[in-house]
């Protein structure tokens, strides 16, 4: 019998480990030396919430589920109802088939197929695979469709840098703006610097009790365009993670929330191709052409 979260594939290479769920295309585990990774979720159980999920035609949230583009107005349904927008795309729920698989890598396909709201084909490729530098994650769309389509794309792993709570990691965030949003909706309002702020961690500090659930841009990246997050616990070990110039945003949640067992255990970290609402925005937003194809992707590894 097929587990509640798909099928399961087993990735490894050295020390790294990894457990990828058809569902979602989602990063179930990711271990190093025994050591977790990322918040990983059981086997036979509904995913929580998009914890490892691929994100997919749009990441994030599309405000009110509206968009307009190319000239017609579309309505999403509505997949976050206490905030009322359509959140972190169509393919959360999808069960995808693998299209290559080895003891160290796996390809998943699937389509987004016309809907209601979203009347564009997309055919999805989803890579993952593990060296000796880490897990490689990647997104490629392919538009199989005769309308060019709006897209964004990241992923929702939840890191976690050793024992303890979120409060006890020190998180270096290379970002310099950050998008302030509504209290009660998360509605995007505009940047503001992150200069001495709260949302300044661009110099290594702890999280403690600070609560992040925003978009960062503006981001610091080596002489090779890369971008790097870095997450330690407080005996010095820890996660990283990396991304390139197709990623201009991120996303970081401190994953608060009202149960006290679940709240804060893991820290989202989610490189996006978009800031949220893009669909709204155009900002940044990815219009694949007919016949046409985009991708990105990310790396996790151990520190």
């Amino acid at each position: 019998m097929t587990e509640l979260s798909g099928r399961q594939y087993g990735l490894e290479y050295g020390g790294y480990r990894a457990t990828i769920s058809s569902v979602g295309a989602s990063l179930r585990e990711l271990s190093f030396h025994g050591r977790d990774l990322v918040l990983p979720f059981a086997a036979d159980e509904m995913r929580p919430a998009f914890r490892g999920a691929t994100l997919a035609p749009w990441p994030n949230r599309v405000v009110d589920g509206e968009y307009s583009f190319a000239g017609m107005d579309h309505q999403l349904a509505l997949t976050e109802p206490r905030r009322g927008h359509a959140l972190h795309g169509l393919v959360g729920w999808l069960d995808f088939a693998a299209v290559a698989e080895d003891s160290d890598r796996l390809v998943l396909g699937a389509t987004i197929e016309a809907q209601a709201g979203y009347p564009f084909r997309l055919q999805l490729s989803i890579e993952f695979r593990l060296d000796e530098s880490g897990l490689h994650w990647s997104v490629s769309a392919l538009n199989t469709g005769s309308l060019a389509a709006p897209f964004g794309t990241g992923p929702h792993p939840y890191l976690v840098a050793g024992g303890g709570h979120v409060d006890d990691w020190t998180l270096e965030l290379p970002a310099g703006s950050v998008l302030t949003v509504t209290e009660d909706r998360l509605i995007p309002l505009g940047l503001e610097t992150v200069d001495g702020g709260e949302f300044d961690f661009r110099s290594a500090r702890p999280i403690a009790d600070t609560f992040i659930d925003h978009a960062f841009t503006d981001i610091h990246r080596n002489a090779d365009g890369v971008a790097s997050v870095r997450l330690l616990s407080s005996d010095g070990i820890g996660v990283g993670m990396t991304w390139g110039t197709d990623c201009p945003w991120v996303q970081v949640h401190t994953a608060d929330a009202p149960d006290p067992g679940i709240s804060r255990i893991g820290l989202a970290v989610e490189p996006m191709t978009c800031p949220p609402d893009a669909f709204n925005s155009g900002t940044d937003l990815i219009v694949i052409e007919p016949g046409g194809s985009a991708s990105a992707g990310w790396s996790i590894h151990a520190l």
